[in-house]
């Protein structure tokens, strides 16, 4: 039996609760009938008009917060693309047929963001519950005195909960900010590699600390030849950042003195037990010899890099990989793999914010990698780098910090 027809105007206008649609800039754009019935406002007075110049705040009440509360939930919601509860909020409303007079009204409100086909939000569901006559409420609770200091508490502590919410989302921000800030300064900044063509990028997570335990590095080595790196390390915010600096420094400097990769990766795992936080840490690198035409990689349990050939196929360079740093209790011999390659080829370095999803097995991810570079096989790296960056990651932002090389073999 197929499903009829659903007229989703005709649900969203018999929702229950008072539900509104408005734009990223705040204006109304449909309000369903509950709303129009509890708040005392015909649609056509509120239908293309800004919320606060509807319901402007009670200028008889010095402390009133509700709208800068709300103004500023509403815009995180447009900000981050996620949802925003808030706790409960005093915002009083003029009484529509009493100019002048206002009523007294506690909310309940939740602003979720509606996602375009790119990614970016285009409605804030704007979802109210009126709380008032329950903070008031006084059946079951005896005497009103108690009933009134019971109101007060409960009022006390939500506002509470929204001022420790708010101190928390700015501190929040300013580690996130010192935290990209330390990941800039930190990261080498593209360079010429000799007459050769790379690419190199860095995205952090959106709207998390999830960001700053990635890296990258490339070393001119002699000759013809350059050392290429990638690592992650376990943890968030500026304590990741400061050990990924660390581990960068000192893989920079194994490589340069290192007879392979994995002589590199030893000597970076020994360092790794004396830095705080370097644990389970997975890096991957390559020694690339345009002479020889020749990778030489080993991985301490990162993702194996991708070796893009001349004719759209992609093979992963997998036949080296060991333990993440620090997980054997023993100092023990990485391996390290050869593998000739084409001219023409393109080799890709990257860290799992790239692929990896929550919900999907890691062959999923990186068959989509695989996918991505085939179609795009004629780009150069700095178009290439960009095409994987759109292609691959989620259009409202990745949820783990994502650093890539692409370099022309």
């Amino acid at each position: 039996m197929r499903n009829p027809q659903i007229d989703y105007a005709a649900v969203f206008r018999a929702l229950p609760g008072m539900v509104a649609l408005l734009t990223p800039e705040l204006v109304y754009v449909d309000v369903n009938d509950d709303f129009v019935r509890l708040t005392g406002r015909a649609r056509e007075q509120l239908l293309g008009r800004y919320i606060f110049d509807v319901f402007p705040e009670n200028p008889h009440d010095s402390a009133a917060a509700g709208m800068r509360e709300t103004r500023e939930s509403m815009l995180r919601a447009v900000t981050t693309g996620e949802r925003d509860t808030m706790a409960v909020v005093r915002y009083d409303i003029e009484d529509p047929q009493r100019v002048g007079h206002w009523q007294e009204h506690f909310w309940s409100p939740v602003n979720a963001p509606v996602l375009g086909t790119d990614g970016k939000v285009t409605l804030i569901v704007h979802r109210v519950e009126e709380v008032t006559e329950l903070i008031r409420a006084h059946g079951g609770l005896g005497e009103g005195g108690r009933a009134r200091v019971l109101e007060a508490e409960l009022y006390t502590r939500a506002r509470e909960l929204q001022e420790v919410n708010e101190r928390l989302r700015k501190a929040h921000a300013r580690e996130r900010e010192v935290a990209l800030a330390l990941q800039e300064a930190m990261l080498p900044a593209p360079r010429p590699v000799g007459h050769h063509q790379a690419a190199v990028r860095y995205r952090p997570a959106v709207g998390a600390l999830n960001v700053c335990g990635d890296w990258y590095d490339l070393v001119d080595l002699p000759g013809d030849r350059l050392a290429v790196a990638v690592g992650d390390v376990v943890g968030h915010g500026l304590a990741a950042a400061c050990v990924m600096g660390q581990l960068r420094s000192a893989l920079s400097a194994a490589a340069r003195v290192a007879d392979g990769p994995a002589r590199a990766l030893e000597a970076l795992g020994l360092y790794a037990r004396s830095v705080d936080g370097a644990e389970s840490t997975t890096a991957a690198t390559a020694f690339i010899d345009w002479d020889d035409r020749t990778l030489t990689y080993s991985s301490a349990g990162h993702l194996p890099p991708a070796l893009l050939h001349p004719d759209g196929t992609v093979s992963f360079l997998d036949r080296a990989t060991d333990p993440p740093l620090g997980a054997s209790p023993e100092h023990a011999t990485r391996p390290e793999a050869v593998s000739p390659f084409d001219e023409g080829a393109t080799l890709v370095l990257y860290t799992d914010g790239l692929i990896e999803r929550r919900t999907e097995d890691i062959d999923t991810g990186l068959a989509r990698l695989t996918d991505a570079l085939t179609r795009h096989r004629h780009a150069g790296p700095e178009d290439l780098a960009d095409a994987l960056l759109t292609d691959l990651l989620p259009p409202t932002g990745n949820s783990d910090d994502t650093a890539l090389v692409v370099i022309r073999l």
